[in-house]
């Protein structure tokens, strides 16, 4: 069982870096950080494709990396 959850670990932590590294920043600058903070305050949503791929890969891959750290340390 810990060996299937480290590689589970390993296999999501690989996971979580490339869809992390894979994503565009938010914004550039000071302007852009203006422009996001709109877009978060008003609700506009992303866009369907890409990006909204990326991001719930990241999403799951870091909900997996946590289970499997948390279950790895109360097995020990």
């Amino acid at each position: 069982m810990q060996i299937f959850l480290m590689i589970l670990l390993a296999i999501a932590s690989i996971v979580l870096i490339a869809s992390i590294l894979m994503q565009s920043g938010n914004s550039a600058g000071l302007s852009g950080s203006i422009g996001g903070g709109a877009e978060q305050l008003f609700g506009k949503k992303k866009g369907r494709g890409y990006e909204a791929i990326l991001s719930k890969i990241s999403t799951i891959g870091a909900i997996v990396f946590i289970s499997c750290s948390l279950l790895l340390v109360a097995i020990e």
